[in-house]
């Protein structure tokens, strides 16, 4: 099975948050778009990408949209991670033993990303890093809440335009 592809529904899940409290999507869905960047802490392109799902963040996360990460690791694994990349981003906890989200989702390498509609449908599916999907993401965004545009890739950084998951 293929990570879902865009226009698929998204399927529904509640998790546990790093630090406590849980993730709904179907709450974050109620409030407007969601971005869902599903990671493994040891993926060095999930290292890679990670930094930049959170400058997404910093950039929109006070507008109507959610942008969480979906970690594959335990809790204290994903908060070095986190420590480690500076990452502000709520971080929602897949169950380790049996990926239940993951499966849903149809993951088969990370990063994953899915940028969901209000109504949950996938907007953006991006196995990997693609830096044309993570453009794109931050216009939708711009475009569904009304914000002004912010840059994903800053001026002068050297990033390529793949790297596979």
């Amino acid at each position: 099975m293929a990570a879902l592809a865009e226009g698929t529904n998204a399927p529904r899940f509640s998790l546990p948050l790093l630090g406590g409290g849980s993730f709904s999507l179907e709450s974050a869905l109620q409030r407007g778009p969601a971005l869902l960047a599903f990671f493994k802490i040891s993926c060095p392109v999930c290292q890679f990408t990670l930094p930049y799902v959170e400058r997404i963040f910093r950039s929109y996360g006070h507008e109507n949209v959610t942008i969480a990460g979906v970690s594959q690791d335990d809790a204290a694994g994903t908060a070095q991670f986190a420590k480690q990349y500076g990452l502000t981003l709520p971080l929602a906890l897949d169950d380790v033993t049996a990926y239940p989200v993951s499966n849903q989702y149809g993951l088969t390498n990370v990063p994953t990303l899915f940028f969901l509609a209000p109504s949950g449908t996938v907007e953006v599916s991006c196995v990997g890093w693609s830096r044309a999907d993570m453009e794109r993401i931050s216009r939708e965004i711009a475009f569904l809440t009304g914000a002004t545009q912010a840059p994903v890739i800053h001026r002068g950084e050297s990033v390529p335009d793949f790297k596979g998951g």
